[in-house]
């Protein structure tokens, strides 16, 4: 889905399997950056590279200019496919300082955050080439840079990401959808960020990879919804 002509949104349907054999449906969203070179801001599940690469072909371009992957936390379900899409484009890999260790050693993840399937969601281990910290500014091209806002609660290292040029936010997953099943680590930092991105200046569109695309002024009351559930589930 073309979200403006050089940022492309994919939406990855994925499963769960629990040990007691429940399965959840859930999905993912991953967002392309087309400039000469193509940047992706988180990669899916495991069997989410084919989608990609089938979307890139079909607009003209393809995974072997993939440059860069940006990850916005180390979940299996945003780092799954990073592993396949580095070997055929020897693209560079970043996330936030705070989480490198579990994408360079996926399996200490799976000891500290045990998460049902994790092996099937998750391809390997990657080396991570940039590790980012807040306020980084990301040159991707000459005309193309994205700011790194570091949005922790959901996970130690979750990053929000900027494109001030375009006014579009990569939310990550620091949005959780009220009623939805609550995901976070810590819930102060949680609504703190929370709080953070509600004031941001000069923003039209939050791009979430739990939510479907909305404007600013749509994404406020989500916001606000956000941290009345959390502050709820808190209590």
């Amino acid at each position: 889905m073309e979200i403006i002509e050089k940022v492309h949104a994919i939406k990855m349907p994925f499963q769960i399997k629990t040990g007691k054999g429940l399965i959840l449906d859930r999905f993912v969203y991953v967002y392309l950056i087309y400039g000469e070179e193509i940047y992706l801001i988180d990669s899916g599940v495991a069997s989410s590279r084919k989608i990609i690469c089938d979307y890139l072909e079909k607009s003209g371009r393809s995974c072997d200019e993939l440059a860069l992957i940006i990850h916005t936390h180390a979940h299996p379900d945003h780092i799954g496919s990073t592993k396949s899409l580095q070997e055929i484009s020897n693209s560079a890999t970043a996330i936030h300082q705070t989480e490198t260790s579990w994408l360079e050693d996926t399996e200490s993840q799976l000891l500290e955050r045990p998460v049902p399937g994790f092996r099937q969601l998750v391809e390997g281990s990657v080396n991570v080439d940039i590790a980012l910290e807040d306020h980084d500014a990301i040159e991707l091209e000459e005309n193309i840079h994205l700011e790194v806002i570091h949005t922790p609660g959901h996970s130690p290292g979750s990053i929000s990401l900027f494109i001030p040029d375009e006014k579009i936010l990569f939310s990550g997953d620091a949005i959780p959808l009220a009623g939805d099943i609550p995901i976070y680590d810590d819930y102060q930092d949680s609504v703190n960020s929370l709080k953070k991105l509600k004031d941001l200046k000069n923003v039209d569109m939050i791009l979430s990879s739990w939510d479907d695309p909305k404007t600013f002024d749509e994404a406020q009351e989500s916001i606000n919804d956000s941290i009345e559930y959390l502050e709820y589930i808190h209590q």
